[in-house]
């Protein structure tokens, strides 16, 4: 049996020309190389499986290259890799600085790769340091770590730092798609892109899954076997269920979503999945946006297909849906009937019902015909100052008929007739008519009112007739149950200036409980005084408040005036006050 060497060993970038996605950094360090203008400490940082050794080794490799040599050549002497999560002490970096002195037997440099710095303690970062800030000629260091925010400033401004950034999907599939034509594998795009999609940026992750999946499919690779295989919910799932949501199927959703989870899915994966997939049909509504749908090209058809189908606001509705049930979802209790109801909330996104059933009114016009009313023609006033409406003196019983007794309605003229239902017909309505009509004379009423102001009566009146109206009013409001503002208009004894009353409160809440109660008080005491110049100020007093905070001391003198037998309880017990 021929030994199997994974695709993540067996396919290692052996130049910089074989890294994926990291054209960038590659091209830097290749020209720093030709210009003779590498940096001696150099910090490779950046996700796993993105391709940090594999360029340490790449750069040490042609460091110490000068074009004359074969490909397979070892510079095994001259490179150093040192594991700092195994090798973190002081001890080890005190054994790697007494190496740095010796210089290299073959080639010009000793490159000294030290990865997972960021494990190093804290006295070795110490015992780094000098060594690290001023190397001999002959040494480079080259750092890598997954976490930058772990190693000590005094570190990194030693270092010229490259950040490698996630493959993206693109990249990865297409190198998955050289690596199964190399070994012979027939492979759907769709399938590639899934494998590229669940590596989430790592190359070393996409390599190991797709292992795993030729290993369960054999050299035939399909988008079913690979969503078999990873236990990731297929885009036919999401096309299927925001079909149903559409169709407002909401029976079948709960159906569908049943046998989701039968299948071993969590439901908080099926519904942050379904938030996805109404973004990337929102993405597909704009050509411009189409860039941004990370999928293959059968699949990119199915989502322009379906975006037609869906409306913009309600794929704006359900994202926030979707993204409020995925945020709830761990602190629920009863998780499934919080995705159950947010499946039913958007199928009824677009339910119409009877809503949009013109037919359906309130009260039916059918039923004024059967309670016997005539319809009045409504007109506009034929001028600002001549409403073509008559005083409500002038409406009066004589211009009063009842439908059910006169075939022809009989009115004065210019005068509108007043409604009458008929009384032998009682019909139960929620909307009270006899309400509506009064509401309508006591409009009419306030129309003609005219009020005037020069002769309202003004009669003079002193402190001693104030007193007893005051105390009337605030009887009257004890007995109507509003004890809050009869206690709050208790507080101060009305104080009279002319016409003006003054009031002191200890806070500004009893001056606004007042002002938004005053327009009764003040009716009830301009027509008790019979004088229509009374006006009320409030002033706020703080000291009034302070009469009434007790010091303890004045608290027991008060008590021991009532009983002066607490003294005596205090001196036999020895209390203190």
């Amino acid at each position: 049996m021929e030994h199997f060497v994974v695709s993540a060993r067996k396919y290692r970038p052996q130049t910089f020309k074989d890294v994926v996605g990291q054209q960038a950094i590659t091209n830097t360090l290749l020209n720093a190389i030709e210009n003779n203008h590498l940096a001696q400490a150099l910090l490779f940082t950046g996700p796993r499986g993105v391709g940090k050794t594999s360029c340490a080794r790449i750069l040490a490799k042609m460091i110490n290259s000068d074009g004359s040599e074969s490909g397979d050549e070892d510079y095994a002497f001259n490179i150093f890799e040192l594991d700092a999560a195994s090798n973190n002490s002081v001890d080890d970096i005190r054994s790697l600085t007494d190496q740095v002195r010796i210089p290299p037997q073959v080639g010009k440099y000793k490159v000294y790769i030290i990865d997972e710095v960021h494990m190093l303690s804290q006295a070795a970062f110490n015992a780094f340091l000098k060594t690290l800030e001023e190397p001999p000629k002959h040494c480079i260091f080259i750092l890598a770590t997954t976490e930058k925010h772990k190693i000590i400033p005094t570190i990194l401004s030693r270092c010229q730092i490259f950040d490698f950034k996630r493959i993206t999907v693109k990249d990865a599939k297409e190198y998955l798609k050289y690596i199964a034509k190399e070994q012979g594998i027939t492979a759907e795009d769709d399938a590639l892109h899934i494998i590229a999609q669940k590596a989430d940026g790592a190359m070393r992750d996409a390599l190991s899954i797709f292992d795993r999946v030729v290993s369960f499919s054999g050299k035939n690779l399909t988008r079913q076997a690979v969503t078999e295989n990873l236990n990731v919910l297929d885009y036919e799932t999401y096309f299927t269920s925001t079909d149903l949501i559409l169709e407002n199927k909401i029976p079948e959703l709960l159906i569908q979503f049943n046998e989701t989870l039968s299948k071993g899915f969590d439901g908080h994966h099926y519904i942050a999945g379904l938030a996805s997939h109404f973004r990337d049909l929102l993405v597909c509504k704009n050509p411009s946006t189409i860039e941004l749908l990370e999928v293959g090209e059968q699949t990119k058809a199915k989502y322009l297909e379906q975006s037609k189908k869906a409306s913009q606001d309600f794929l704006l509705q359900g994202i926030d849906l979707a993204n409020s049930c995925d945020l709830k979802y761990k602190t629920s209790r009863n998780q499934r009937l919080l995705v159950e109801l947010c499946l039913m909330q958007l199928a009824s996104i677009t339910f119409d019902g009877e809503k949009k059933n013109s037919k359906h009114y309130i009260i039916p016009p059918s039923y004024f015909k059967k309670v016997g009313i005539t319809p009045i023609p409504v007109s506009k006033p034929d001028k600002v100052g001549n409403p073509n409406i008559n005083s409500p003196t002038e409406i009066g019983n004589k211009n009063t008929i009842r439908t059910s007794e006169a075939k022809t309605p009989i009115q004065a003229k210019n005068t509108p007739p007043k409604i009458v239902l008929n009384k032998s017909k009682r019909v139960s309505s929620g909307l009270s008519l006899s309400s509506i009509r009064a509401k309508k004379e006591h409009v009419l009423k306030q129309i003609d009112v005219v009020v005037d102001e020069e002769n309202l009566p003004r009669e003079p009146f002193s402190q001693d007739e104030l007193i007893p109206v005051w105390n009337s009013f605030i009887d009257r409001l004890r007995e109507e149950g509003k004890m809050n503002l009869a206690s709050i208009l208790g507080i101060d004894t009305p104080k009279l200036k002319g016409t003006t009353i003054y009031l002191e409160f200890p806070n500004s809440t009893n001056k606004v409980e007042v002002e938004r109660q005053q327009f009764d008080l003040m009716q009830f005491l301009r027509k008790s005084l019979n004088n229509y110049d009374i006006s009320l100020n409030i002033i706020i007093n703080e000291e009034i408040q302070k009469k009434f905070a007790y010091t303890p001391d004045e608290k027991y003198e008060k008590l021991k005036g009532i009983n002066p037998n607490i003294e005596l309880l205090r001196s036999l017990f020895d209390l203190d006050i």
